[in-house]
């Protein structure tokens, strides 16, 4: 039950109008509800009675302070006595938005109004109940000390620090154990303490975002460590210093935890803390009373996934695969705890995140949750069973932290180009994992439109698709290696290595790799190497939210055996060439060549009024011209014959092809538009449970 829940059971508070006010039953004051401060002041007001034991006759709310000639409101001031003469402590509450400088401000006004009150106030006490302040102060001599809370009632000396394991008692004052927040919550709390790093310009938001990362990566660690009942948590602020040191003591604690965290993973982050110690204990105070580790997993995720998403859009976009498309691609395909699990270019690892919750479902179908075999079920998989390629070090980073906040998954997240070979993948990451020929599934969305150049990458011409191949048509015709080829293309193809015969690829393509013409040989080379299991047309705004507009389709397919593949391209060629001798393919290319020489050789359709052949007519611009059109009059026909015999070509081949099924969908409404907004209407769940059925259908071998 949450503090509003109590204090509404309590007759404390009650609400009118539908939520719109608030009524504090102690003092009969009605308040705006709706206003953002107010939601603050009434759980803050609440935490006094309910938390800190403070009786609600002591306490008074929009207190006047007389500055001067000017008359203010404190927002709370809580007493020593219910005559309400001898003030001790002072609370000013704000927005939980509130920006860094607007919550100092805020922390200003509270020590003027104390030092304005009649009588000797002890503590003040700033929150925009994301982020507190607490401070004990000295009128007389205008010292203000912070300090990691506000006492309890009838507590005289405060504990040094704040959050214990399951919580305690350090002298009277009691002591908290971490907070469990909601999913909304903690994308606020991760929002604002990014805000807070950059909002002052010593960060530049891409850094601010890394720092933040490694500091999330410090907490977490930070809760998994052992630690006894009543043990204090070292990712918070400890205060028996000045602040100065205060600050600094708690960096140094933040980097040794984040030192112990890189011996274990020293691949998640290459260089070190580089906040200053204000800085760093900015983000402590927003994270250090929330549990990351019991937080719901899904909330906890969602929230990381927001967070990310609000700071990545635009020109990190394309790294962010929309949630309900994968989703689909993953609960139509039979992973399970023993596969094998590769994302070629993985981004942000939402693919391998949602390969991981599903298996941790199945966990549930065997063991009781937070069982060691229930454990052992999802974790062995998450360890050793998930791969991701991503080649920009940030977002493979961000991949990595994303996997470690869903408890695990991250070890083989690496940094590379996903088109390197196995061989140089393993020599550049040291991850012998990358082997061709090893994955069960392959789930993927690579990147659309950029251009991989023989200029550039070396690499090139280790691809089949990167080959201009012999034209069946053209006798002179040799293989060559074209000068450039599209990521998306070399990424098929990519898949296809990595996959074991008999893996599933589902990966994510712009519907011109399916209709162009220019691309038939992209779609020969498929259909030599794969099953295709589905084709599913994604609507024109799937990735429009993304900053991404290509039209989409994705496709399942499954890997033939060596034997399928050398047989369907034997075939195709013995095809050709039958065809090729049934309409004297040779003989009709002389005979049109030969006409064409004729042609030339007669000057027919020449308008030649002077009846002369010589040097100067053969040299004139008039001829040349002349020529060039009989040229192309000529290929014209080749052309055609050569159209004619590849359709015929295709026409026969798709003949001659073992016949199967291919499960064909559009989906016209995924659940959001085109600004992301929800439709509540995704067509993609019906899709997939009949997909998967009919996935299931082929490892029967009943389709």
């Amino acid at each position: 039950m949450n503090l509003i829940e109590q204090g509404i059971q309590k007759k404390l508070i009650r609400f009118e109008d539908n939520g719109k006010y608030i009524i504090y039953l102690e003092e009969n004051i009605r308040r705006n509800y709706t206003n953002p401060e107010e939601i603050v002041q009434a759980e803050t007001y609440l935490k006094l009675i309910l938390v800190y034991n403070y009786s609600p006759n002591c306490i008074r709310q929009f207190v006047i302070v007389t500055m001067g000639v000017d008359k203010k409101e404190a927002d709370i001031i809580v007493y020593n006595d219910e005559a309400c003469t001898t003030p001790h402590i002072l609370v000013e509450c704000k927005k939980e938005d509130v920006s860094e400088l607007e919550f100092e401000q805020a922390t200003n006004q509270g020590f003027s109004y104390a030092y304005a009150l009649a009588g000797t106030i002890k503590f003040v006490w700033v929150t925009s109940r994301l982020k507190n302040a607490y401070f004990q102060v000295d009128k007389d001599t205008h010292i203000k000390t912070s300090v990691p809370d506000i006492p309890q009632y009838g507590v005289d000396k405060l504990a040094k620090y704040k959050y214990a394991k399951d919580g305690g008692i350090s002298g009277k004052q009691k002591l908290f154990d971490l907070e469990t927040v909601s999913e909304d919550e903690l994308t606020r709390r991760f929002k604002q303490a990014h805000q807070a790093l950059w909002g002052g310009g010593e960060l530049n938001p891409s850094e601010a975002f890394d720092e933040l990362d490694k500091l999330i990566f410090c907490k977490i660690w930070d809760e998994r460590k052992p630690r006894k009942k009543g043990e204090a948590y070292d990712f918070q602020i400890f205060t028996e210093y000045t602040e100065e040191k205060t600050n600094k003591e708690l960096l140094t604690r933040i980097k040794l935890l984040y030192e112990e965290g890189r011996k274990k993973d020293p691949e998640v982050f290459k260089d070190g803390i580089r906040l200053s110690a204000t800085k760093c204990r900015t983000v402590v105070g927003y994270l250090e009373g929330i549990n990351l580790s019991k937080t719901d997993l899904d909330s906890k995720g969602r929230a990381f996934e927001t967070f990310m998403g609000s700071f990545f859009r635009g020109d990190f976009g394309q790294y962010f695969t929309p949630r309900p498309i994968v989703k689909f691609i993953v609960d139509v395909l039979p992973i399970k705890n023993d596969s094998l699990v590769l994302d070629t270019s993985c981004g942000s690892g939402g693919f391998l995140l949602h390969a991981l919750d599903k298996v941790r479902q199945q966990a549930n179908e065997y063991y009781d949750e937070n069982t060691k075999d229930h454990y052992k079920f999802w974790h062995d998989f998450a360890e050793k069973n998930l791969y991701g390629i991503e080649i920009n070090e940030q977002i493979a980073r961000t991949a990595k932290m994303n996997m470690i906040i869903h408890d695990d998954g991250h070890t083989n997240v690496v940094t590379a180009d996903g088109l390197f070979s196995d061989s140089t993948l393993r020599d550049k990451t040291k991850n012998q994992g990358f082997r061709y020929d090893r994955f069960n599934f392959i789930i993927t969305n690579p990147p659309f439109g950029s251009i991989v150049k023989q200029t550039e990458q070396a690499y090139l011409n280790k691809y089949r698709f990167a080959l201009k191949g012999v034209d069946w048509l053209n006798p002179k015709s040799k293989e060559s290696l074209r000068d450039n080829q599209n990521t998306e293309i070399l990424f098929i193809e990519q898949c296809y290595n990595f996959l074991r015969e008999g893996g599933y690829l589902a990966i994510v393509l712009p519907d011109g790799i399916l209709t162009n013409s220019s691309l038939q040989y992209i779609r020969d080379g498929i259909e030599e190497k794969f099953r295709i299991v589905a084709v599913v047309s994604m609507p024109q705004t799937a990735f429009q939210a993304t900053g991404a507009g290509v039209k989409s389709s994705v496709l399942f397919l499954k890997k033939h055996n060596f034997k399928t593949t050398e047989k369907i391209q034997k075939q195709k060629m013995k095809l050709q060439d039958e065809i090729k001798s049934k309409n004297d393919f040779i003989k009709q290319l002389r005979q049109i060549e030969n006409e064409k020489k004729q042609h030339i050789k007669e000057l027919r359709g020449f308008d030649n009024s002077e009846g002369l052949i010589n040097k100067i007519l053969l040299q004139s611009e008039t001829f040349k011209e002349w020529k060039n059109e009989v040229n192309a009059e000529y290929k014209e026909k080749i052309d055609a014959l050569k159209e004619a015999l590849n359709e015929q070509s295709l026409e026969d081949n798709q003949k001659s092809l073992e016949d199967y099924d291919i499960f064909m969908a559009i989906a016209e409404d995924i659940g959001y538009d085109a600004a992301g907004k929800p439709t509540n209407d995704n067509e993609l769940d019906i899709i997939g449970t009949e997909l998967a059925h009919f996935i299931e259908a082929i490892e029967r071998g009943e389709a």
